[in-house]
């Protein structure tokens, strides 16, 4: 079975991994069909079809801790909802002001709590669309400053989610098909 497995925290704050060495990592690990897509730890992998989500997650988790020493954690979904959450974004996706983002979780109702912990403001939108993904977009050059990326940076969060752009996530989609 195909997944798309999304890694927190790599090639900033000092984890660097080069796409070969994660695939290398990977295969290892047991998955095959192994591509990166960007350096920014985003890979679509094959797994034996016994293997749920949370399987795929923890063995991925093992073999980057293993193979790269830092504490790794990722998230796995399928091509199918990665699809979903792409089409489902609700805001402007060509919009020359604004950059969009998805914000993924591997634990269903984190994101209802970050959410809950957001205070709107007018700098950007926060919008759910699930339990696995929170839609964000933040004026251009201020991912990093606005309130919501500074509440979504802290530690809590850091074991449960990632964030992609939607940009990143169509070229991922490219990779790992839909199916």
């Amino acid at each position: 079975m195909r997944w798309v497995v999304l890694l927190r925290g790599v090639n900033v704050n000092g984890i660097g991994i080069r796409s070969a060495a994660l695939s290398a990592c990977l295969q290892r690990a047991g998955f095959t069909g192994v591509r990166s897509v960007l350096a920014s730890g985003n890979v679509a992998v094959d797994a034996p079809d016994d293997l749920t989500a949370p399987d795929v997650r923890a063995r991925a988790e093992a073999a980057l801790r293993e193979g790269f020493g830092y504490d790794a954690w990722v998230v796995v979904l399928t091509p199918a909802r990665l699809a979903e959450i792409a089409a489902g974004y609700p805001f402007a996706r060509d919009d020359e002001h604004w950059q969009p983002y998805c914000v993924f979780t591997s634990e269903p109702g984190r994101l209802a709590e970050l959410a809950g912990a957001h205070v709107p403001n007018e700098v950007e939108e926060v919008q759910p669309g699930g339990d696995d993904v929170l839609y964000w977009r933040c004026p251009k050059g201020a991912s990093t400053d606005t309130p919501f990326a500074k509440l979504s940076a802290a530690a809590r969060w850091k074991p449960s989610t990632t964030t992609r752009n939607l940009r990143t996530v169509d070229r991922l989609l490219a990779v790992a098909g839909r199916d």
